[in-house]
Formats: C-alpha cells, sequence, structure tokens
C-alpha cells in the first residue's frame, strides 16, 4: 500500500490553483489529482512523490491535510483492465471506496482505497501486481516510510 495525500479544500476561484502553485514551488512531484465535490468544500486527492513532507507543508500553510492508505495497481492499458482488476478485489472480499487512474512515467496505475480485513493479508492473496512506496516516490520519503 501506498499513502495518498487528502486536503479538504475550501470552495473557492483560485483555491485549487494556490494549493497547487504552493506544491510546484516547493519542488513537489504530483503523479495524479483528483477531485471530489461536496457543499462547501473539495475532496483533493493527491499523489505525489513526498506525501509526508507534502501534508506538513500544507498543514504549515493552514490548509486541513492528511495522508491516506491507498492500494496503487498497475495495469495494461487495455478495455476491461479496470473490470478484471475489481473482479479480483472482490473476489477477496474487499470494497472499493473509491478509485481513480493516473499515468506514473510510462505506466497506467489504478489508484484503489479498499476495505476489508484483514486487508494485507486478502491484497497479498489477491496476485496483484501492487506498486510500493519506493516506485512512486522520492527515496527520501521512502525512508521516511
Amino acid at each position: 500500500m501506498i499513502e495518498q495525500l487528502t486536503v479538504c479544500l475550501p470552495d473557492g476561484p483560485g483555491k485549487l490553483a494556490a494549493m497547487c502553485g504552493l506544491l510546484g514551488h516547493n519542488g513537489v512531484r504530483i503523479h495524479a489529482l483528483m477531485v471530489a465535490e461536496t457543499v462547501d468544500f473539495g475532496i483533493i486527492r493527491v499523489i505525489c512523490d513526498r506525501p509526508r513532507h507534502t501534508a506538513e507543508l500544507l498543514c504549515g500553510a493552514g490548509y486541513n491535510a492528511m495522508c491516506t492508505r491507498v492500494v496503487a495497481v498497475e495495469v495494461q492499458n487495455v478495455p476491461g483492465a479496470l473490470g478484471t482488476l475489481l473482479d479480483r478485489l472482490s473476489s477477496c472480499d474487499l470494497n472499493v471506496e473509491y478509485a481513480y487512474t493516473c499515468c506514473v512515467d510510462s505506466r497506467t496505475v489504478d489508484i484503489i482505497k479498499v476495505t476489508g480485513e484483514p486487508l494485507e493479508i486478502k491484497l497479498r492473496e489477491s496476485g496483484l501486481a501492487l506498486l510500493t512506496a519506493a516506485d512512486l516516490y522520492d527515496p527520501d520519503e521512502v525512508t521516511r516510510a
């Protein structure tokens, strides 16, 4: 499993731009970004090269940010790949809370928030090609994980 940065961002013009500008100014490499809207705020989910460092940076700048554990699975970029992945998770009695897809270098990666106990054992039994922190993070961040 990897860590995803989750940020609660108040709605308003320029709020997302300001947050992303702060990350860029501080050299954070964003692999994926997903925005989910609610009535009063957005939930921003980010896969980046330094999630813990970035959470600390954002909290220090007044943002509500935290790290959440998710699964990153490398998949073939072909029709049906996501369905096959979801079938495997389902067959292991794992529930999908949300999912999104990104490209990391030349790889297609599905990011999935799953639940089910015992989670680590069920993920191992799934036989999926799970990515690790070393596959996505800055080397200094891997030592912190």
